[in-house]
């Protein structure tokens, strides 16, 4: 399974892909909300991982241009903005799954596998 992982802090993204790595997923990652856009728009991924606050481009905006796009790709969003509207505006611009931080990472992987298993599922 590829994964985009689009992450701007460092600690944080290199943890992520490496506790994924056993996992059998092979991570790219991206920090800024350009570079998303552009690898999710030239490249084929069977799930994003998608903070919002982003350099260049809010990760909100890449959501919203995604979906504009028609790219069926499912988004699981992972930020710091734990507000309820904040999770609203993110589930209403098309994530298909929001997990704040600071995350667990055996749930981070379980709601990557729920991902998975549901968008393998469609017709």
């Amino acid at each position: 399974m590829r994964i985009l992982l689009v992450e701007d802090e460092v600690g944080l993204g290199e943890g992520i892909r490496v506790a994924l790595k056993p996992e059998g997923y092979t991570v790219d990652w991206v920090q800024d909300g350009a570079s998303a856009l552009h690898a999710l728009s030239h490249e084929a991924f069977d799930l994003a991982i998608l903070d919002l606050g982003l350099p260049r481009i809010d990760g909100l905006e890449v959501l919203t241009r995604l979906r504009a796009a028609a790219n069926p790709v499912p988004v699981l969003v992972l930020t710091a903005r734990d507000a309820t509207e904040d999770r609203i505006a993110g589930l209403d611009a098309g994530a298909d799954d929001y997990l704040v931080k600071p995350l667990d990472v055996d749930e981070l992987k379980a709601r990557l596998r729920a991902l998975l298993r549901r968008s393998f599922q469609r017709p």
